[in-house]
């Protein structure tokens, strides 16, 4: 029980932390695209959901290339004793780079379908675009953040092969839940394997249950 606690608990903190870090860059990103149309946009939106398409070991490869101790931005990080590299932190950041498509995705198709003349009723009153954005269009679209939200930690708690690159597999350090999967059927313990990949796919089902519950929520409107 205890060798499926530690990296449980770690993962945990790794998926939070990652899900929270994939919502600063995401909303963002996501209001962007949903709301103006630049000549970057196309860029903007393919960069933000390249790691859909990329394979996680190479976005891992080239984390552990930028951030490196022998990388300019790495050893910035390292002079101040925040190390990405072989740290949960890394995993993190690696974890939220791969839910980040996630939240774009379902936040921006939910602010794409608030209707702009709320938002355009509310600018006759003196309203500013931020407080536009935070009263109107980010409350109204909720359930779709939602939703982005709890696949995000889902993807998250489940990534493998970019934590694997950044972050190594350290017990009690860095080995997360998958990684820990991976460790027990390579030393042949089929039983803590079989747990471990349970809770994990325990936990995707109940959050893609709660999802199809929103959906059903908003078409019953």
């Amino acid at each position: 029980m205890t060798s499926m606690l530690i990296p449980l608990v770690l993962s945990l903190r790794v998926a939070l932390v990652a899900t929270g870090l994939s919502l600063l860059l995401g909303i963002p990103i996501a209001t962007v695209l949903a709301r103006k149309e630049h000549w970057y946009n196309n860029i903007l939106d393919a960069a933000a959901n390249l790691p859909l398409v990329l394979p996680p070991t190479v976005l891992g490869y080239y984390l552990l290339v930028l951030l490196g101790s022998r990388s300019p931005i790495g050893s910035i990080f390292d002079a101040l004793g925040l190390s990405l590299t072989f740290t949960w932190y890394g995993a993190a950041l690696a974890a939220s780079l791969v839910a980040l498509p996630l939240v774009v995705q379902s936040t921006r198709a939910a602010l794409e379908a608030v209707d702009p003349d709320l938002e355009d009723v509310a600018r006759t009153l003196g309203r500013s675009n931020l407080k536009i954005w935070l009263t109107i269009s980010l409350p109204l679209a909720w359930r779709g953040v939602l939703a982005g939200t709890m696949l995000a930690f889902s993807r998250a708690l489940g990534e493998f092969g970019a934590t694997l690159l950044i972050a190594g597999n350290i017990p009690g350090r860095t080995q997360t839940l998958p990684i820990a999967i991976y460790d027990a059927v390579q030393s042949g313990n089929q039983p803590l394997a079989n747990a471990m990949a349970l809770v994990l796919t325990l936990v995707a089902l109940i959050i893609l249950l709660a999802i199809r519950q929103l959906g059903q929520g908003v078409s019953r409107r």
